[in-house]
């Protein structure tokens, strides 16, 4: 059974005639002194796995909240399917599931009981919200976990009935706020899974994440913010292009030569590499593959010792380390919410 089979009641009709799912022009969001989202533009077509990539920090969950009617919009607009998010938003809310980073299930009733509870809450029939139910427990493989208290859930159960709560409605667009945080590889697998049916299905995702693995994989497009602020915007292809065609990877002998060899790439390249978190691993970016053997020589010749080196495609890596100078920070498990 596919979602589209899922004939949801309580929501509304998508509105037709707009060519956009998701249109944000300048917006902010500021707590007190501090300044969370800095003029943020998205645009997200309809049909697609739109990614925001950002560190701890750099206001993803902010900006979603704003686009869910869930804050207050500070400056800028946003429209959601061109509903315009500050002054429709019981509209928005009918065109928008939400699964957050914390999850919202109540942990002393079982799964079958929290999604009859939502339904009932989205002005769902009794009996129509016990159908729904049933539905979406086997459509997200809950169906033997149906009568057991969310007490008793892991995880990843957990992020599965929240996912499937977002979806009573049937919304046809989908906010996903680092919906793998905490998961293990396996989980992230079948959560990935999950997204991508969505999409298949008819939906649209916006998801925030901090890992790069999640964002290469997943989304058609990705916009990388950091500090509040818009910093690229691209396809995975688009973004790692930026970067340079190929990437030569170096692990020197000594992290003290690090400063010599910076130099050495910029005598030869004209531009600086990027320097890896990793102590005396550099990432130099090469307009041709073959320029790494320049690179090598030059090393070699200043008296740099390399103990590995490879030339491969960029990463995402890469591309968020030359864009910000920094990592995204995702040994960490959660994001400020503001």
């Amino acid at each position: 059974m596919t979602m589209t089979e899922l004939d949801r009641s309580g929501g509304g009709p998508m509105p037709a005639g707009n060519d956009l799912a998701v249109l944000a022009e300048g917006l902010v969001k500021t707590f007190g002194e501090h300044r969370a989202v800095a003029g943020i533009d998205l645009a997200v077509r309809p049909g697609e796995i739109f990614g925001v990539l950002g560190p701890n920090g750099a206001g993803k969950t902010t900006m979603l909240r704003m686009l869910a009617t869930l804050l207050k919009i500070d400056a800028g607009r946003a429209e959601i399917f061109g509903v315009d998010v500050a002054g429709q938003p019981h509209m928005i809310r009918q065109l928008v599931g939400v699964t957050g980073q914390y999850a919202s299930v109540d942990e002393n009733l079982t799964a079958r009981e929290n999604l009859w509870l939502f339904g009932r809450l989205q002005g769902i029939t009794s009996q129509r919200a016990k159908h729904i139910a049933v539905e979406l427990l086997a459509r997200f493989g809950l169906e033997e976990a149906a009568d057991k208290p969310i007490a008793q859930f892991s995880g990843g159960m957990r992020r599965r009935l929240d996912l499937a709560a977002s979806l009573i409605t049937r919304p046809p667009l989908i906010f996903l706020d680092e919906p793998t945080t905490g998961l293990d590889p396996r989980t992230r697998g079948q959560m990935w899974e999950t997204i991508r049916a969505l999409v298949a299905d008819g939906c649209t995702v916006l998801l925030t994440t901090q890992y790069l693995d999640e964002a290469d994989q997943l989304a058609d497009r990705i916009a990388v913010i950091d500090h509040g602020r818009k910093v690229a915007e691209g396809t995975p292809d688009e973004l790692k292009t930026a970067v340079g065609d190929s990437t030569l990877q170096l692990l020197l002998a000594e992290p003290g030569a690090v400063p010599l060899a910076v130099e050495v790439v910029r005598r030869v390249l004209g531009s600086d590499p990027i320097l890896s978190p990793e102590h005396g691993r550099l990432n130099v970016a090469l307009d041709r593959a073959d320029l790494a053997a320049d690179v090598l020589i030059a090393l070699r010749t200043a008296g740099v010792s390399i103990v590995s080196v490879s030339v491969a495609k960029p990463s995402l890596d890469e591309v968020f380390l030359a864009l910000t100078g920094h990592g995204t920070g995702s040994e960490n498990d959660m994001e400020d919410n503001r």
